[in-house]
């Protein structure tokens, strides 16, 4: 195939050698993909839920099931080494291909929706100095944050060594100002204040409704824990996967927790709830003045730049290993001679821009964008974990697992899989519903696949599953016709 079989970039069907990333890479690639538009909101997306201790229980809970997860992929990435772009690879290798299939869409699609809170952030954001921006999803901000996503289309497909590079430098820029919020709250705390703030207000609820409300905001800000494995073809040494992934969700996890507790510590909780996002800035801006908000507004531009870089990355890679593994059609198979999957590159941005257009139609777009992004990731969660459980199971001397199971991996992959399943029950019927909406309509890919290699579309239990997706799918469009749920 020539340059001019296949235009610009020159993709062939046979990828070229993948460039390999050290571990300080992947630990700020795991970095980079969790710290970006979710910690920027947390103050506000806390206060509108619960007071000071349901957010202590909350991190607590969010952060034990997001470790358990973590352990999950290090083990996955050391006992199953033949799997890759892990989260859609442990789905498929434990349940078979359909599942496989939905796993790498449904993870390929949360990271498209959300790349686009990303850009509705930094709108809103500027929209604080320019009214016509509003809260990041008028007219004029979607144009201008559709030009920002085909320009990173335009930067990524110059190279993954060149765009990883970009990554650990813009990690490092972003996690400063965060740490600087962090000490400054600190220092300017009013513990008559917090403690107001400590049973929560009376719009919360119950405790638990409390900490159930928060939990969609938790899996936002923690997505990308799996980031490493995601990348895992691209590691130079394979136990560093499982090593940047533990590195890099301690390191945020301590930053996530302490950016929401000290804010309770500046305003009261029904002010913090009224914020406009991002509610950082608000809240700095009330410790130390004006020049908080703006200081906060640059660091979460650098931030959330650097975070849809590593989420871009992510999203091509999944679909371009699903179509080698001959998941997904032939197209997406393509890379260019710099290693970049350009048609999946290209699926991922456009996705991207169907949902940014959807935004305007929504009455509170960052936040819709938030919680779908939750959703759609849960299932491939679910899977990977409920796969853990499998492979810790394995009997001695399998010769598809590495190493020898312990007690202790099949109590962590258990924990994992109850945490992933008490995710999907907080996050609603409303989101579930939705997501059927974009899991149905994406079956067409994995028909076209089937094509491609002379099988049958499905198998019995395909169909069926098959069915069951259109089924939730269909009751989402009537339930959005009818207004039993809005966007």
């Amino acid at each position: 195939m020539t340059a001019a079989d296949t235009g610009a970039g020159a993709t062939t069907d046979s990828a070229p050698p993948a460039a390999k990333l050290t571990l300080v890479t992947l630990t700020t690639m795991v970095v980079g993909s969790m710290v970006g538009a979710g910690v920027f909101s947390l103050p506000s997306r806390f206060a509108q839920e619960t007071g000071v201790a349901g957010a202590l229980i909350a991190w607590t809970v969010a952060g034990l099931g997001m470790l358990m997860l973590a352990f999950v992929f290090q083990s996955l990435a050391v006992r199953r080494p033949d799997l890759d772009a892990g989260v859609y690879a442990y789905a498929k290798a434990g349940f078979g291909e359909y599942l496989g299939f939905f796993s790498a869409f449904g993870y390929w699609a949360s990271a498209c929706v959300g790349n686009v809170t990303y850009w509705v952030l930094i709108m809103s954001t500027i929209g604080a100095i320019a009214p016509a921006l509003g809260d990041g999803d008028t007219l004029l901000a979607v144009v201008l944050s559709s030009f920002g996503l085909w320009g990173f289309f335009l930067l990524i497909r110059r190279g993954v060594k060149e765009a990883a590079a970009i990554n650990r430098i813009v990690t490092v820029a972003k996690v400063v100002p965060i740490l600087v919020f962090v000490i400054l709250a600190l220092f300017y705390l009013d513990t008559s204040v917090f403690a107001d703030n400590w049973a929560g207000a009376d719009y919360a609820g119950s405790l638990f409704d409390q900490v159930r409300g928060t939990m969609l905001a938790t899996v936002f800000v923690f997505l990308g824990v799996e980031g490493a494995s995601v990348y895992s073809r691209h590691a130079k040494r394979r136990e560093d996967v499982g090593r940047a992934t533990i590195l890099g969700f301690l390191s945020v996890f301590a930053v996530f927790a302490s950016v929401t507790i000290v804010s309770y510590g500046i305003l009261p909780m029904a002010e913090i709830a009224e914020l406009r996002q991002p509610s950082m800035a608000g809240v700095l801006e009330a410790a130390v003045g004006t020049w908080g908000q703006v200081f906060v507004s640059v660091g979460l531009i650098v931030s959330v730049l650097g975070a849809y870089l590593a989420w871009t990355l992510m999203a091509a890679e999944v679909l371009f290993v699903a179509a080698k593994d001959k998941d997904m059609p032939r197209f997406l198979s393509r890379a260019s001679s710099a290693d970049v999957p350009v048609p999946a590159l290209l699926m991922t941005t456009l996705l991207s821009q169907v949902i940014l257009v959807v935004t305007m139609f929504s009455d509170d777009a960052f936040n819709f964008a938030l919680d779908l992004t939750s959703a759609l990731s849960l299932i491939p969660f679910l899977l990977a974990a409920a796969f853990a459980v499998k492979v810790a199971r394995a009997p001695a001397g399998d010769p598809a697992v590495a190493g020898r199971s312990t007690r202790g991996e099949l109590v962590v992959a258990v924990v994992a899989t109850l945490y992933t399943a008490f995710l999907l029950y907080a996050a609603g019927l409303k989101f579930v519903l939705v997501s059927f909406i974009l899991y149905a309509p994406s079956t067409f890919l994995f028909v076209k696949a089937r094509r491609e290699q002379n099988r049958r579309p499905f198998s019995p239990g395909e169909a069926a599953l098959c069915a069951v997706s259109i089924a939730g799918a269909v009751m989402g469009v009537v339930a959005l016709a009818v207004g039993w749920i809005e966007l």
